[in-house]
C-alpha cells in the first residue's frame, strides 16, 4: 500500500535547528524580548505566522503590539548570515536510492525562500513536491500541511508515511490521519509517543526506510520528472 513517503526538511534532513533557534532568539533581542531554545524546539514546524504569537508570549509580552514583519526580517537575515548548510550523513545517498522505489515530498514550516534554497542545493531533483510555510494558511500541528503534499502526489493518506522530528509535526501527521515515524533529534523520544514508531537515530531512521517495500516503481508514473 506504500506510495509516498513525505520528509519533514528542518531536524530530518538537514541539521538546521540550532541556527533557526540563534536567529529568532537575536530578533527577539532586537525587539527587547528574551526566548529560550526549548520555547523554539517546542512549535518546530510551525509556520512565522502561526508560531510567533506563541513565542511572543513565551516572552511575556502581547502579540498585537509587534511587527510580526519587522521580527521575521530580522530573523531572515540573522539565518542568512549565520547558517551552514549540512544535510544529516548518509541521508541523501538514502533518498537517492528510495526515489527509485517512491513518489518523495518535503513538508516544511519554514519560508519558501529558505526551503527551495535548501533542497536545490543539496537534494536537486530528488523530491516531486515541495510543501512551504507560505503555501498552506493553517501550518502544523494543523493538518493542513501534510494534506497539501498529499494532494499534490495524488495519492491516498494510507499510503503515505510521514517522516517527522518535531512534536507539532507528528501532532500534524496524525491529526491528517498519516502514519508517522518520528526521530528524536532535538527533543526526547518520549515527546514523540504520538508518532506510530519512534527510531532511535538517524542512522536507524536510515535502515528502516531502506527496508520499506514500494506497491509499485513510481518510474512509471506519467507526468514525474524524471
Amino acid at each position: 500500500m506504500l506510495k509516498a513517503l513525505i520528509f519533514d526538511m528542518d531536524g530530518v534532513l538537514v541539521d538546521s535547528m540550532p541556527f533557526h533557534a540563534a536567529a529568532w532568539k537575536k530578533a527577539f533581542l532586537e525587539m527587547g524580548m528574551e526566548i529560550q531554545d526549548e520555547d523554539i524546539y517546542a512549535i518546530e514546524g510551525s509556520n512565522p505566522r502561526n508560531g510567533l504569537p506563541l513565542l511572543i508570549r513565551k516572552a511575556r509580552k502581547e502579540p498585537e503590539d509587534f511587527d510580526f514583519e519587522a521580527i521575521t526580517s530580522i530573523y531572515r537575515q540573522e539565518f542568512n548570515r549565520i547558517f551552514k548548510l549540512k544535510a544529516f550523513d548518509g541521508m541523501k545517498e538514502c533518498l537517492e536510492f528510495l526515489k527509485s522505489r517512491f513518489l518523495l515530498s518535503v513538508v516544511s514550516g519554514s519560508d519558501r525562500l529558505i526551503v527551495n534554497g535548501i533542497v536545490d542545493q543539496l537534494f536537486p531533483g530528488i523530491f516531486d513536491t515541495v510543501v512551504t510555510g507560505d503555501d498552506v494558511l493553517n501550518s502544523k500541528p494543523d493538518p493542513d500541511p501534510f494534506l497539501k503534499a498529499v494532494e499534490l502526489l495524488n495519492v491516498g493518506k494510507e499510503e503515505c508515511v510521514v517522516i517527522e522530528n518535531a512534536v507539532l509535526g507528528v501532532e500534524a501527521a496524525k491529526k491528517a490521519d498519516i502514519y508517522c515515524i518520528g526521530v528524536p533529534t532535538y527533543v526526547k523520544p518520549s515527546e514523540l509517543d504520538r508518532a506510530d514508531l519512534v527510531v532511535g537515530n538517524h542512522q536507524k531512521l536510515m535502515e528502516h526506510l531502506l527496508s520499506l517495500e514500494p506497491l509499485f516503481s513510481p518510474e512509471f508514473i506519467p507526468g514525474r520528472r524524471r
